[in-house]
């Protein structure tokens, strides 16, 4: 019996070094490879500290396609789930980072939750899951 999982998300980007910046230094994610392609892209995959979900891939646009799909690659919808052990601490972290929160925290059946802007304005949520 095979098992799969979901590993790695592709994000488009507008530049290499800065999306690893926010994501890496605002965010606190890990870096968890960043090689140069012989073509001149890079193979630079980041993740949450500590995660052991999937990563996401930063990939820079190359052309005015993947450029014009840079924040809106979900159509406005949240397309991005961030589980955190500590949504205060993390909360106010990224709040004193600048990162810019849609809404303000909110208690739901399946945790605590507040929707915040990436750098490009895709939508994350932070999320605290509810205890069982």
């Amino acid at each position: 019996m095979s098992r799969n999982s979901l590993f790695l998300v592709s994000l488009v980007v507008d530049s290499y070094d800065r999306a690893k910046t926010f994501y890496c230094d605002t965010l606190g994610f890990d870096c968890v490879e960043d090689t140069a392609m012989p073509d001149g892209k890079r193979w630079l995959v980041v993740r949450p500290r500590g995660g052991d979900g999937a990563s996401l891939l930063l990939a820079e646009a190359n052309d005015a396609a993947q450029r014009a799909a840079i924040g809106n690659q979900t159509g406005g919808r949240v397309g991005f789930f961030l589980r955190t052990d500590d949504f205060s601490r993390d909360h106010a972290r990224f709040s004193s980072a600048g990162v810019l929160f849609r809404e303000a925290p909110r208690h739901e059946p399946y945790g605590t939750v507040a929707v915040f802007e990436d750098l490009y304005g895709n939508l994350w949520d932070l999320i605290e899951p509810a205890r069982s």
